[in-house]
């Protein structure tokens, strides 16, 4: 006979809950508990909380616990609903499981825990349930957790999008860049004007309000850059120094695609010698790329440009300005057309562009973060919906820690 005191006191359960029955199956590997409460029990008001009220019926439930061992274990037991005098006839709620659940608090630990080291579908997998079981399980805590954000220190904004599938499907992703905070705090689909107004009024709703954003970094998209500037309106905008030095990678490989029509074998799989730093070369790397640097070829010189731009970001805010004018000026007279129109560029956003200097803001924390969610989005084989997208930002970027809350 199983000892029906020792997986009453494993559960933690009170009274008027009691385990009265154990079925177990080795066969099925299966574990069975039910619990009941004792005729005339009476429960508090599940809205009210007024105590005393008396059973009107139940209704029978069950739901999956953690295994015991390598067996799968549920729990059933009979939900009654109350009579309360002020609030009419409520089902009550259990201790060991959330309303509407069909696993129980603890079950769903297990999945938030492991759901942040891995992807869903092995989670599923692991527990044996399919994967949209588990996905209603961490949408409901991370959504959760989202909206119990207190946003009412932001300051320092960075914006930047990411794509979550084929075919031109991006979520927009709103970060906190205060040192001491460093995460998303909201994620959103599209990558428009819209998505900055949406953000201004997810900040109202979590205790902050538009006019506290003195900062933004972003990238050169038109469409942010006028969302920032009607929702936003007292923030500074610093265009993102990674995104324009990715501008000027593309410029770059734009001039060596052209000249490789010419130089095919001198410049065949040379592509990332010319956008890497060169700390970030190997040994053999750097032997190769010095000796392409002594060839009289467009690509050299528009590399040459490129080291001298990085200058830019290195030098105080008073002669980094007169600094910039030069470098603009040299590169309009090598005849470099992408170089010369990423320089037009520059002057086009000039005081976004200079404005690095004295905000010291960048998304290079952001691009961290696309990081772990691009790789998160590999691990997982790309994601069904831009809703799970969203979930697993939040889950591996956000820093909520959602989940079951124990005492």
């Amino acid at each position: 006979m199983p000892d029906l005191d020792l997986f009453q006191q494993a559960l933690g359960l009170e009274e008027p809950w009691k385990v009265v029955e154990v079925r177990f199956d080795p066969a099925g590997r299966r574990l069975d508990l039910r619990v009941d409460f004792a005729k005339g029990a009476r429960f508090a008001c599940p809205e009210c909380g007024a105590g005393g009220c008396k059973v009107h019926d139940t209704e029978p439930h069950t739901w999956r616990h953690m295994n015991f061992w390598q067996h799968e274990t549920y729990l059933t037991a009979r939900v009654p609903r109350v009579i309360c005098a002020e609030h009419g006839t409520l089902q009550v709620r259990v201790p060991w499981a959330r309303e509407r659940s069909d696993f129980t608090l603890l079950f769903e630990a297990l999945v938030m825990a492991l759901v942040k080291e891995m992807p869903v579908k092995p989670v599923a997998a692991m527990v044996g349930e399919h994967d949209t079981k588990i996905w209603r399980i961490v949408h409901h805590y991370v959504d959760q957790a989202v909206a119990a954000q207190d946003l009412s220190g932001v300051e320092q904004l960075g914006i930047d999008d990411t794509s979550f599938r084929r075919g031109q499907s991006y979520v927009s992703v709103f970060c906190d860049l205060d040192p001491g905070e460093r995460r998303a705090v909201f994620v959103t689909e599209g990558r428009d004007q819209q998505t900055v107004e949406q953000f201004a009024g997810f900040l109202v709703e979590h205790g902050g309000r538009p006019e506290q954003i003195t900062e933004v970094c972003q990238d050169m998209s038109e469409a942010y850059l006028a969302g920032v500037l009607k929702h936003l309106q007292s923030a500074e905008i610093t265009f993102d120094r990674y995104h324009i030095k990715q501008k000027l990678g593309e410029a770059i490989d734009e001039i060596r695609r052209e000249e490789a029509k010419q130089h095919k074998q001198l410049l065949k799989n040379t592509r990332y010698l010319w956008l890497k730093r060169p700390a970030n070369l190997t040994s053999k790397q750097q032997d190769w790329l010095d000796e392409l640097l002594q060839q009289p070829l467009d690509t050299v010189r528009a590399y040459e440009q490129a080291l001298r731009f990085d200058s830019f970001y290195e030098l105080d805010a008073d002669t980094a300005e007169e600094y910039l004018r030069r470098w603009i000026a040299e590169v309009k007279d090598t005849e470099l057309q992408p170089l010369i129109k990423f320089a037009e560029m520059l002057e086009e956003y000039w005081l976004g562009v200079t404005r690095w200097h004295h905000s010291r803001v960048s998304n290079g924390l952001l691009e961290g973060l696309n990081s772990l969610i691009q790789a998160a989005k590999r691990r997982a084989r790309g994601y069904r919906s831009a809703r799970n997208y969203k979930t697993m930002i939040y889950l591996v970027v956000g820093k909520l820690n959602p989940g079951p809350q124990f005492a």
